[in-house]
């Protein structure tokens, strides 16, 4: 094993704390070009690397608490750690991305797999600068945890930051395994780790407002048509098979002239491809198809889109970011700004519920579980049809044959 280099007063918490706090950091030359450095605070002291990538801070001393190896180091470990995080990238000549083209990346791979580009786009608007220009393989858990606590700070809500938080998690994992010298993973799996749900915003809250009734849905679709004719694409008839089957945007899009089940122009459906919402980029997961009944109108509009369509083509031409073609008819309709085409996808499984669909069949058909539609539309699996249902259960003693049961008077 490698001797390790000696210094009296860093090598331990007692003589570290005899050091005069001072802004300048106490170093130690571990070889050439790289410096260990100390930092004396008036509470604990941080360990830093010096070398030619700059000062890189990255763990606590152990100077009142005892050290974990990760953010809490002693003499030694911070001497292994910083020749590690100096020597990141010798021996090859090709410079270490940061986490700008670790995003610039991921868009590129969204695009080549038919994902959304929105998730690229908004790390754009919410990493700021000092974060966009740092080295991928220097990040730390703590830095990442700041930023995405600070987007909170800003006025999102936990959900909203956690989905942004997840996005560059991904970027940075794509960065990884692009470059096998990126080894502190660590940082962003624990660093970018989901919020604990609160009361107030569970993430998966739905809200009265996102509710749509019949009438609404309809003048939607024809601002949406309207929309999309003015866009020149195919926006309102992607919006009216959102509305129609409650499914999500990442499946209609996935649809083929070959989904569209119209033999029976009684009777048609739509062959919708299951979600892949979960599914690793590494580990493929074998699509299957759930036959979604349609309207006689849809399927009309749908089968001249079709024949418009070569066989291996998409059903729908690709509208990246919905949202912005969605907001100026809920403009227009004086309804609530804040609605999305999501929605559609809430009105449809409470339609189904208050119909009197069953949960499993609700489920199925929006390629959910019967978990998260319990968890999320309880109050409307309890409505007030179950009242008559109750009601019904109820015996009803006089009209039983030879009941004689009589009432109990109070004596006073």
């Amino acid at each position: 094993m490698a001797r390790r280099t000696r210094s009296v007063p860093l090598e331990n918490r007692t003589n570290r704390l005899r050091l005069t706090p001072r802004k300048k950091p106490y170093s130690l030359l571990l070889a050439p070009n790289i410096h260990l450095c100390y930092r004396r605070n008036k509470g604990a002291g941080t360990w830093s690397v010096d070398y030619p990538g700059g000062l890189k801070r990255f763990a606590l001393a152990d100077d009142h608490e005892d050290a974990n190896g990760e953010s809490v180091m002693d003499f030694w470990q911070a001497q292994d750690k910083a020749r590690e995080l100096a020597r990141v990238g010798e021996g090859s000549t090709e410079r270490l991305a940061d986490v700008a083209e670790a995003i610039d990346d991921y868009a590129a791979d969204l695009e080549a797999r038919g994902g959304r580009k929105y998730n690229a786009s908004q790390l754009r608007l919410h990493v700021p600068a000092t974060l966009m220009n740092k080295t991928v393989a220097l990040l730390s858990e703590k830095e990442l945890r700041d930023w995405r606590n600070g987007l909170i700070k800003t006025g999102l809500k936990p959900s909203s930051a956690d989905r942004i938080a997840k996005a560059l998690k991904a970027a940075l994992n794509l960065a990884a395994s692009n470059d096998k010298r990126i080894i502190n993973g660590r940082a962003w799996k624990h660093g970018l780790e989901p919020l604990p749900p609160s009361d107030d915003d569970d993430g998966e809250t739905v809200r009265d407002n996102f509710i749509l009734s019949d009438q609404v849905i309809a003048a939607i679709m024809r601002g949406c048509y309207e929309e999309g004719r003015e866009q020149g694409n195919d926006f309102g008839a992607v919006i009216d098979v959102l509305a129609e089957t409650g499914t999500r945007e990442s499946q209609a899009f996935r649809l083929k002239p070959r989904d569209l089940q119209d033999d029976d122009p009684a009777a048609p459906y739509l062959l919708m491809p299951t979600s892949r919402k979960g599914s690793s980029r590494k580990r493929k997961r074998k699509t299957e198809y759930r036959p979604l009944p349609i309207s006689s109108r849809l399927a009309k509009i749908l089968r001249q889109l079709a024949n418009q369509r070569a066989a291996h083509e998409r059903l729908f031409e690709k509208i990246w970011n919905l949202s912005r073609f969605f907001r100026p008819v809920v403009q227009r309709l004086e309804l609530d700004p804040t609605l999305t085409p999501y929605c559609l996808r809430h009105s449809s499984i409470v339609r189904q519920l208050l119909k009197g669909v069953p949960i499993r069949l609700t489920a199925a058909n929006h390629d959910t579980s019967t978990t998260v539609i319990e968890r999320h539309y309880a109050r409307f699996i309890v409505s007030r049809q179950t009242d008559a249902v109750t009601r019904a259960t109820l015996v009803d003693v006089e009209a039983v044959p030879g009941s004689n049961v009589i009432p109990m008077v109070r004596q006073n």
